[in-house]
Protein backbone atom coordinates (compact mmCIF):
# COMPACT_ATOMS: atom_id res chain seq x y z
CA UNK A 1 0.00 0.00 0.00
CA UNK A 2 1.31 3.67 -1.09
CA UNK A 3 0.16 6.56 1.03
CA UNK A 4 1.10 10.04 -0.39
CA UNK A 5 0.28 13.10 1.60
CA UNK A 6 1.02 16.58 -0.41
CA UNK A 7 0.82 19.67 1.46
CA UNK A 8 2.43 23.18 1.66
CA UNK A 9 5.40 24.34 4.51
CA UNK A 10 3.97 23.71 7.47
CA UNK A 11 0.79 21.96 6.87
CA UNK A 12 1.74 18.70 9.77
CA UNK A 13 3.16 16.62 6.76
CA UNK A 14 5.88 14.91 8.55
CA UNK A 15 4.51 14.64 11.71
CA UNK A 16 1.04 13.54 10.89
CA UNK A 17 3.00 11.23 7.82
CA UNK A 18 5.25 9.74 10.54
CA UNK A 19 2.14 8.70 12.88
CA UNK A 20 0.49 7.21 10.14
CA UNK A 21 3.15 4.95 8.96
CA UNK A 22 3.39 3.42 12.34
CA UNK A 23 -0.30 2.82 12.69
CA UNK A 24 -0.04 1.21 9.32
CA UNK A 25 2.79 -0.32 9.91
CA UNK A 26 4.67 0.95 6.86
CA UNK A 27 7.79 2.96 5.69
CA UNK A 28 7.88 6.57 6.18
CA UNK A 29 9.01 8.53 2.73
CA UNK A 30 9.74 11.89 3.38
CA UNK A 31 10.45 13.86 -0.20
CA UNK A 32 10.91 16.65 1.41
CA UNK A 33 13.93 15.75 3.15
CA UNK A 34 15.59 14.24 0.09
CA UNK A 35 15.04 17.40 -1.38
CA UNK A 36 16.45 19.21 2.20
CA UNK A 37 19.09 16.65 1.94
CA UNK A 38 20.27 17.62 -1.48
CA UNK A 39 20.28 21.18 -0.56
CA UNK A 40 22.36 21.29 2.42
CA UNK A 41 25.19 18.94 0.19
CA UNK A 42 24.66 21.96 -2.59
CA UNK A 43 25.41 25.27 0.58
CA UNK A 44 28.23 22.77 1.85
CA UNK A 45 29.91 22.21 -1.23
CA UNK A 46 29.61 26.04 -2.04
CA UNK A 47 27.59 25.34 -4.88
CA UNK A 48 25.57 28.18 -6.17
CA UNK A 49 21.98 27.42 -5.59
CA UNK A 50 20.70 29.23 -8.94
CA UNK A 51 23.24 26.65 -10.78
CA UNK A 52 20.92 23.57 -12.22
CA UNK A 53 23.42 22.18 -13.69
CA UNK A 54 25.66 21.83 -10.81
CA UNK A 55 22.63 21.01 -8.21
CA UNK A 56 22.02 18.20 -10.26
CA UNK A 57 25.45 16.69 -10.37
CA UNK A 58 24.92 17.15 -6.44
CA UNK A 59 21.57 15.24 -6.67
CA UNK A 60 22.77 12.36 -8.82
CA UNK A 61 25.83 11.93 -6.53
CA UNK A 62 24.40 12.15 -3.32
CA UNK A 63 23.73 8.68 -1.26
CA UNK A 64 20.48 9.19 0.61
CA UNK A 65 18.63 6.84 2.55
CA UNK A 66 16.75 6.65 6.11
CA UNK A 67 17.06 5.08 9.72
CA UNK A 68 15.03 5.67 12.62
CA UNK A 69 16.26 9.06 13.23
CA UNK A 70 15.75 10.63 9.92
CA UNK A 71 17.61 11.15 6.24
CA UNK A 72 20.94 9.94 5.97
CA UNK A 73 23.48 11.68 3.34
CA UNK A 74 26.71 10.03 2.51
CA UNK A 75 26.02 7.04 5.59
CA UNK A 76 25.91 9.97 8.16
CA UNK A 77 22.91 11.04 9.40
CA UNK A 78 21.96 14.67 8.83
CA UNK A 79 18.42 15.04 10.10
CA UNK A 80 19.32 17.90 12.39
CA UNK A 81 21.42 19.59 9.26
CA UNK A 82 18.84 19.64 7.04
CA UNK A 83 16.26 21.79 9.29
CA UNK A 84 18.39 24.62 9.53
CA UNK A 85 17.30 27.87 8.63
CA UNK A 86 19.99 28.00 5.70
CA UNK A 87 18.36 25.09 3.69
CA UNK A 88 14.80 26.75 4.49
CA UNK A 89 15.76 29.60 2.61
CA UNK A 90 17.11 27.46 -0.13
CA UNK A 91 15.05 24.35 -0.41
CA UNK A 92 12.94 25.53 -2.35
CA UNK A 93 15.44 26.96 -5.30
CA UNK A 94 17.15 24.31 -5.66
CA UNK A 95 14.15 21.56 -5.57
CA UNK A 96 12.45 23.47 -8.87
CA UNK A 97 15.47 22.64 -10.48
CA UNK A 98 13.75 19.69 -13.26
CA UNK A 99 17.45 18.07 -13.22
CA UNK A 100 17.74 17.79 -9.52
CA UNK A 101 14.10 16.24 -9.31
CA UNK A 102 14.36 13.83 -11.94
CA UNK A 103 17.82 12.16 -10.12
CA UNK A 104 15.79 11.74 -7.08
CA UNK A 105 12.44 10.83 -7.98
CA UNK A 106 13.61 7.58 -9.26
CA UNK A 107 15.09 7.11 -5.57
CA UNK A 108 11.56 7.76 -3.99
CA UNK A 109 9.85 4.99 -5.71
CA UNK A 110 12.60 2.37 -5.05
CA UNK A 111 12.13 3.16 -1.17
CA UNK A 112 8.23 2.95 -1.58
CA UNK A 113 8.44 -0.51 -3.35
CA UNK A 114 7.44 -2.22 -0.47
CA UNK A 115 4.80 -0.06 0.32
CA UNK A 116 5.04 3.77 2.43
CA UNK A 117 3.61 6.54 3.59
CA UNK A 118 5.12 9.63 1.44
CA UNK A 119 4.84 13.16 1.56
CA UNK A 120 6.08 16.20 0.11
CA UNK A 121 4.81 18.32 -1.93
CA UNK A 122 4.13 16.80 -5.41
CA UNK A 123 3.65 13.49 -4.23
CA UNK A 124 -0.02 12.93 -4.94
CA UNK A 125 0.40 14.46 -8.43
CA UNK A 126 3.98 13.27 -10.21
CA UNK A 127 6.06 11.03 -7.54
CA UNK A 128 2.63 8.49 -6.88
CA UNK A 129 -0.01 9.62 -9.11
CA UNK A 130 -1.44 6.01 -9.06
CA UNK A 131 -1.15 5.83 -4.73
CA UNK A 132 -3.82 3.56 -3.01
CA UNK A 133 -4.48 6.76 -0.87
CA UNK A 134 -4.01 10.32 -1.38
CA UNK A 135 -4.28 13.59 0.84
CA UNK A 136 -3.36 17.33 0.78
CA UNK A 137 -2.98 18.76 4.00
CA UNK A 138 -4.04 22.51 4.39
CA UNK A 139 -3.65 25.27 6.74
CA UNK A 140 -3.68 28.96 6.69
CA UNK A 141 0.12 31.11 6.31
CA UNK A 142 -0.28 32.13 9.54
CA UNK A 143 -1.03 29.20 11.44
CA UNK A 144 2.08 27.22 9.73
CA UNK A 145 4.13 29.78 11.04
CA UNK A 146 2.36 30.12 14.40
CA UNK A 147 3.52 25.89 14.41
CA UNK A 148 6.53 26.31 12.95
CA UNK A 149 7.85 29.44 15.30
CA UNK A 150 6.44 26.31 18.48
CA UNK A 151 8.89 23.60 16.86
CA UNK A 152 12.02 25.82 16.76
CA UNK A 153 11.44 27.78 19.81
CA UNK A 154 14.06 29.99 18.63
CA UNK A 155 12.70 33.57 19.50
CA UNK A 156 12.10 34.06 15.97
CA UNK A 157 9.37 35.89 15.02
CA UNK A 158 6.14 34.65 13.75
CA UNK A 159 6.05 37.66 11.29
CA UNK A 160 9.68 36.72 10.19
CA UNK A 161 8.64 32.72 9.37
CA UNK A 162 5.41 33.99 8.17
CA UNK A 163 7.19 35.98 5.41
CA UNK A 164 9.39 33.43 4.85
CA UNK A 165 6.47 30.69 4.22
CA UNK A 166 4.70 32.86 2.05
CA UNK A 167 7.84 32.96 -0.28
CA UNK A 168 8.20 29.04 -0.49
CA UNK A 169 4.65 29.06 -1.29
CA UNK A 170 4.85 31.01 -3.88
CA UNK A 171 8.21 29.13 -5.11
CA UNK A 172 6.55 25.47 -4.61
CA UNK A 173 3.15 26.44 -6.50
CA UNK A 174 4.76 28.69 -9.40
CA UNK A 175 7.89 25.94 -10.27
CA UNK A 176 7.64 25.03 -13.72
CA UNK A 177 8.51 21.49 -12.90
CA UNK A 178 5.90 19.90 -10.96
CA UNK A 179 4.67 22.90 -8.77
CA UNK A 180 2.60 22.41 -5.71
CA UNK A 181 -1.19 21.87 -6.32
CA UNK A 182 -4.34 19.71 -5.61
CA UNK A 183 -4.69 16.63 -7.59
CA UNK A 184 -7.91 15.45 -9.08
CA UNK A 185 -9.20 13.06 -6.71
CA UNK A 186 -7.24 13.94 -3.91
CA UNK A 187 -8.81 13.77 -0.47
CA UNK A 188 -8.21 17.85 1.25
CA UNK A 189 -8.10 17.89 4.69
CA UNK A 190 -8.05 21.59 6.46
CA UNK A 191 -5.47 21.09 9.14
CA UNK A 192 -6.61 24.08 11.20
CA UNK A 193 -7.46 24.30 14.60
CA UNK A 194 -7.02 20.39 14.80
CA UNK A 195 -4.20 18.85 16.74
CA UNK A 196 -1.99 16.32 14.88
CA UNK A 197 -3.78 13.57 16.68
CA UNK A 198 -7.25 14.59 14.75
CA UNK A 199 -5.56 14.86 11.96
CA UNK A 200 -4.33 11.45 11.51
CA UNK A 201 -7.35 10.11 13.13
CA UNK A 202 -9.29 11.37 9.97
CA UNK A 203 -6.21 9.91 7.63
CA UNK A 204 -6.66 6.51 9.19
CA UNK A 205 -10.68 6.62 9.09
CA UNK A 206 -9.90 7.01 5.57
CA UNK A 207 -7.65 4.88 4.72
CA UNK A 208 -9.38 1.73 6.79
CA UNK A 209 -13.02 2.99 5.48
CA UNK A 210 -11.56 2.46 1.97
CA UNK A 211 -10.06 -1.03 2.76
CA UNK A 212 -13.14 -2.66 4.46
Amino acid sequence: MIVAIDGPAGAGKSTVARALADALGLVLLDTGAMYRAVTWRVLESDVDIHDAAACASVAAEVQLSFDSVGIVVDGVSREQEIRSRAVDQAVSVVAAHPAVRAAIVPNQRVVAESGAVAEGRDTTTVVFPEADHRFFLSASARERARRRASQRGDGESIEVILADIQRRDHLDSTREDSPLKRGEGVMVVDTDGLSAEEVVSKLLDSVRGASA
